[in-house]
């Protein structure tokens, strides 16, 4: 039996998984992660990797480690270029781990790694072409085409959330204005839902929530109820229907995925955003595009950068 690790590099935790080539989950594992130290954090992913290896029984049985990474990674060659979590710059990881496991690496993006896992295992295992969009502290994803990960030119392209939605408007924590990111994470949800309380000192939302403690779920919680979080949740899924329209417009995928904390919304953001994507997207009588929530949550980065292995 062929086995793959997937390994996840978070800021705070490395999490590991080895599956078969049908997605099938045969272990689990995590340790810290090591901040600033690029050979403690192969260290911890060699800890893991060999835990699976002798969990395998066969080492030959073990084909590859992949690597899901945050920061701008060199897939080509194995390298983290610059990583703000991870605060390293120019490391080659994937050396280092092969050194310290005897086995081949692969490495990504750790975005990229979840949208080929949920292309692989998850909400878009049906489909050729797809894309996850991550509405979390910031807007990510990944694009998966005929089966293969996008990466752009030196890795470094599917920077969704950097695409330009409304020309000077909100400042993006990238330094531009108008991203898809400052409109459509979470963090934008949660700063349109204080300024709409902070506006409006009727609104419904003060009996549960102060402006400092409400999230990305108060506005949800009293759109039936609620004009100024109906306002709330209405210019929500206005930009982030969007985003979504300009991506299906550009790449044509059979599926967008929608993970991260706002997507535990549901049918609140799939049914409006359908609606809207079918209406205004170009040429969706001939190729609809299908909405879909992802179904992996935090096990896509893992199993993604297992089936970096398995891509096409």
């Amino acid at each position: 039996m062929a086995f793959y690790i997937g390994i996840d590099v978070g800021g705070t935790t490395i999490k590991g998984a080895l599956i078969d080539e049908k997605g099938k989950l045969y272990g689990e594992d995590s340790v810290p992660t090591a901040i600033g130290n690029g050979e403690e954090l192969a260290d911890g992913i060699a800890v893991i990797c060999n835990r699976f290896i002798a969990r395998a029984g066969k080492k030959q049985d073990v084909i590859g480690v992949g690597i899901g990474s945050p920061g701008i990674i060199d897939s080509e060659n194995g390298t983290i270029v610059v990583s703000g979590n991870l605060k390293l710059k120019n490391f080659p990881l994937s050396k280092h781990v092969e050194e310290r496991v005897n086995l081949p690496v692969k490495i990504t993006n750790d975005a990229n790694a979840a949208a080929l896992g949920e292309a692989k295992f998850g909400a878009g295992k049906e489909y050729k072409d797809s894309v996850l969009v991550t509405l979390g502290t910031g807007v990510g994803g990944g694009i998966v085409i005929g089966g293969k990960l996008f990466e752009g030119y030196k890795s470094a392209g599917a920077e969704i959330g950097h695409m330009v939605i409304e020309h000077g408007g909100n400042k993006c924590t990238c330094g531009r204005r108008g991203c898809f990111e400052a409109y459509s994470s979470a963090t934008a949800l949660i700063k349109r839902t204080k300024w709409a309380m902070e506006e409006d000192a009727s609104s419904a939302m003060w009996e549960t929530y102060t402006s400092e403690t409400c999230d990305g779920r108060t506005a949800f919680d009293y759109a039936d109820t609620d004009i100024a979080a109906s306002e709330v949740v209405e210019w929500y899924i206005k930009y982030l229907a969007c985003g979504l329209i300009n991506i299906a417009n550009i790449f044509r995928p059979q599926v967008i995925m929608l993970g991260g904390g706002v997507s535990n919304q549901g049918e609140n953001l799939t049914v409006p955003l359908q609606a809207m994507l079918d209406r205004e997207a170009f040429g969706s009588f001939y190729a609809p595009v299908k909405i879909k929530i992802a179904k992996l949550g935090s096990a896509a980065g893992a199993y993604g950068a297992a089936a970096l292995w398995l891509e096409g």
